[in-house]
C-alpha cells in the first residue's frame, strides 16, 4: 500500500526531536560503529575465555562456534512461572536452539532479567521497587551480553517495567541486531468491565472478599497477558509499530500452533539479520527517531498507557533521542483515537485482534499520514510490511498475507476518518503546580474538566480509609503527594481506582492529582499523574493545603490550584523513613537518591545529555 503525504505536526514534531538530539544521536551511533568494527569475534577471545563460554555447549555447538562462521543468538528471557505474561516462555529456548541449529547456528541463553508483576504488588510495599526494575532489567540485560559472544540477540519479556528496560539494555548493544519474542496474551475470561464492577461493590461493601477473589481468577486465569490493555499490552503494541516484532506477532494467543511458528520465524529471522550475512540490521538504526514518533502516534491512536510517558522518553534517550513530553502531547492533538479496548471500551485485547488489530491501525495511521513509512525494521524497510498477518499454511510454514481493509467490529476499531475521538489519548497538563500527564481516552468528556477543593494525603492508606470514614462524599480533587520517584520509587496507585470511581459513579466531581503513577488498567476518573517537580524536592505540590480550590482541564491542558499566598507558602515535608526498609526497599536507597524526574524518564541513566 501506499501512505498519503506526512501530517504537517507530525513532520514538524520529528524534524525537532531529530534536530534537538542531532549531537546526542551522533554520539550514540557513533558508539554502536565503534563496537560492531571493533567487539572481538569468538575466534579472537583467549583460549580460556573461548573455553568458559561454550563449555556447556554439545560437541557440535562447539565445532560450529570455532569455525566462527555461522551466528551465535544470545537469549535474554524474563522467564519465571509466577507471571502468566512470562510463564510461556518456559519452553522457548529450547524452541530457539532447535530452530538456529536447523538453521546451521548456535543460540545459549545469555542471562536472565527480573519479572515483577505490579498485579501482585499494587497496593504493597513491594510496588516501591516495580520502576526502578525497569533499569535494574537494562543492567541485568548488560550483564547478560557483556560477553561479546552473540551475533544477535532475542529478547523474552513482555509486562510493565520489563519491556521498556529490556529495549534499554538492547540500546546500549544497539550494534546487535535485536529481535523480541512476545507469548501473546491470555484467552478471555470474566470480562474486564464485570471484573470492575465487583471491584467497586467490594469497596463499598457489597461483595465479599469470596465474590473478590472468585471473580479475580476468572479475569486472571491462565498463561499470558493478562487481557485489559494496560502497559503489558501496550508494550506489545509498541514493539510491533517499532519494527522489533515480526508483524502481526503481538496478540497471538500463547501455546498455539501460530505463536509457535511466529518464535521460530522471529528466531530465523535473528539470523538473516546479523553481520555475518547480507542483511544486517543492527538495533541501533531501528531505533531511531522515526520509529519512536510511531511508537507515540500508536499509544496515542490505541489509548495505550500513561506509563509509557516515562518509559518512551527513558529508551528514547537511551538511543541517543531527545523526545520529551511536549513532543508526546503535540503529536496527541493531530492522531486520532481508533481503538476501544479496556479500560477504554469493554472489548479485551483478543477482540482487537480479532477486528483487526495492529494491522488495521498500522493501516490507518499510513493512510492518514499519522506514521513514517521510511523506516528501518527486523522484517524490513518499510512501515507496510506491518499491514500484512501471518496466516499458518498446511506444511506448518507463516505466509504473511494483506490484511483486511476494514474493521471487523466498529465498536473496537474505528478509521481515521471516523475516529471514536479526533485526539489522541494522553495529554500533557501545565500550571502552577507543575507539569503532569492524564489518560483521557477513558474519561468521559463532561468530566475532563473538575474544579473542586482539594484534600491532601501523604500515603494512599490515607485516602482509602477516609474513603471507609464517608469523609470524601462531595465534590473534591485528592491529592496524593509524596509518591514521587525520589520519595518511594513513584508507585502506581491503581488501588485507588474502585472508590475514586464509586464517588465518581455518585454523582460527585472528583479527580486525582500525585505525583505517583497509576495503572495502565486506569481511565475512567480524571488523573493528573507524574506531577513534576515532585513534593520531596519541594514541588508545588507539597504547599496545597486541605479546601485549596484546585482546577483540573484536559481540555485545556491545564492544571492550577488557586489559593491566597500559594507561591509564598512552605512546602510540607513528609517523614519517610516507612518507605526504606522492608521488601527490599533497603538496596534501593541509592536508586533513590540518584533517579531523575518524571518527565525525563524517572531514569537512574544520564543518557542523551545533549
Amino acid at each position: 500500500m501506499t501512505s498519503a503525504s506526512l501530517n504537517p505536526t507530525l513532520a514538524a514534531v520529528t524534524e525537532r526531536v531529530t534536530e534537538r538530539s542531532r549531537r546526542a544521536r551522533q554520539a550514540y551511533l557513533d558508539m554502536i560503529r565503534r563496537a560492531a568494527e571493533n567487539r572481538p569475534t569468538r575466534r579472537d577471545l583467549g583460549c580460556a575465555n573461548f573455553a568458559h563460554a561454550f563449555a556447556a555447549c554439545s560437541t557440535h555447538d562447539k565445532e560450529r562456534l570455532v569455525a566462527g562462521e555461522a551466528p551465535n543468538l544470545g537469549i535474554v528471557t524474563a522467564y519465571n512461572d509466577m507471571l502468566s505474561a512470562h510463564q510461556p516462555y518456559e519452553r522457548f529456548p529450547e524452541i530457539i536452539r532447535r530452530t538456529a541449529h536447523a538453521a546451521g547456528a548456535t543460540a545459549q541463553v545469555a542471562g536472565g532479567v527480573p519479572a515483577m508483576c505490579d498485579g501482585v504488588t499494587q497496593g504493597r510495599a513491594g510496588m516501591e521497587m516495580s520502576l526502578f526494575s525497569r533499569d535494574v532489567i537494562a543492567l541485568s540485560t548488560a550483564v547478560a551480553l557483556s560477553h561479546e559472544s552473540f551475533d544477535a540477540a532475542v529478547y523474552l519479556g513482555v509486562c510493565d517495567k520489563i519491556v521498556p528496560g529490556l529495549v534499554i539494555g538492547a540500546a546500549r548493544f544497539g550494534h546487535l541486531p535485536a529481535v523480541f519474542l512476545p507469548a501473546g496474551p491470555m484467552t478471555s475470561g470474566l470480562s474486564n468491565d464485570e471484573k470492575a464492577k465487583t471491584r467497586q461493590r467490594y469497596a463499598v461493601g457489597e461483595a465479599t472478599r469470596a465474590e473478590l477473589l472468585a471473580s479475580e481468577m476468572k479475569s486472571y486465569h491462565g498463561p499470558g497477558t493478562c487481557t485489559f490493555y494496560g502497559t503489558a499490552n501496550s508494550n506489545q503494541m509498541l514493539m510491533e509499530i517499532m519494527g522489533l516484532h515480526l508483524p502481526g506477532a503481538s496478540f497471538v494467543n500463547p501455546n498455539t500452533p501460530l505463536r509457535d511458528a511466529l518464535t521460530e520465524a522471529g528466531v530465523r529471522r535473528a539470523l538473516a539479520i546479523t553481520a555475518l550475512g547480507n542483511e544486517y540490521v543492527p538495533a541501533g538504526e531501528i531505533l531511531a527517531e522515526k520509529n519512536f514518533i510511531n511508537a507515540v502516534a500508536g499509544l496515542h491512536a490505541t489509548g495505550g498507557s500513561t506509563n509509557h510517558a516515562l518509559h518512551l522518553v527513558a529508551m528514547a534517550r537511551a538511543a541517543g533521542i531527545l523526545l520529551t513530553l511536549e513532543d508526546v502531547a503535540d503529536l496527541s492533538g493531530v492522531v486520532p483515537l481508533l481503538a476501544r479496548v479496556y479500560p477504554n471500551g469493554l472489548a479485551d485485547v483478543n477482540h482487537f485482534h480479532a477486528a483487526g488489530g495492529m494491522q488495521y491501525v498500522i493501516r490507518e495511521l499510513l493512510g492518514g499520514g499519522l506514521l513514517h513509512e521510511e523506516v528501518r525494521t527486523i522484517a524490513g524497510d518499510g512501515m507496510s510490511r506491518y499491514t500484512q498477518e501471518p496466516k499458518l499454511g498446511p506444511d506448518g510454514e507463516i505466509r504473511w498475507v494483506e490484511s483486511a481493509g476494514e474493521s471487523l467490529h466498529k465498536d473496537i476499531l474505528r478509521p481515521v476518518s471516523a475516529p471514536f475521538q479526533p485526539t489522541g489519548g494522553l495529554q500533557l497538563l501545565k500550571g502552577n503546580l507543575g507539569t503532569s500527564v492524564i489518560k483521557v481516552s477513558a474519561v468521559k468528556p463532561d468530566r475532563h474538566v473538575v474544579e473542586a477543593p482539594a484534600r491532601v494525603f501523604h500515603s494512599q492508606e490515607a485516602l482509602a480509609a477516609a474513603f471507609k470514614a464517608g469523609e470524601l462524599e462531595r465534590d473534591v480533587i485528592c491529592v496524593v503527594r509524596f509518591q514521587g520517584p525520589r520519595a518511594n520509587g513513584m508507585p502506581e496507585l491503581h488501588s485507588l481506582t474502585p472508590p475514586l470511581s464509586v464517588l465518581q459513579d455518585k454523582g460527585f466531581r472528583v479527580a486525582l492529582v500525585t505525583d505517583g503513577r497509576m495503572s495502565g488498567a486506569s481511565g475512567k476518573v480524571p488523573a493528573a499523574i507524574h506531577l513534576t517537580p515532585e513534593a520531596v524536592d519541594g514541588g508545588p505540590i507539597a504547599k496545597i493545603r486541605d479546601g485549596d480550590l484546585i482546577r483540573l482541564d484536559a481540555d485545556a491542558g491545564t492544571l492550577e490550584v488557586f489559593a491566597e499566598g500559594f507561591d509564598s507558602r512552605e512546602p510540607a515535608t513528609a517523614d519517610l523513613s516507612g518507605n526504606e526498609f522492608g521488601v527490599g526497599r533497603e538496596l534501593f536507597a541509592p536508586f533513590r537518591a540518584a533517579v531523575g524526574p518524571a518527565d525525563q524518564g524517572a531514569s537512574l541513566f544520564s543518557f542523551a545529555a545533549g
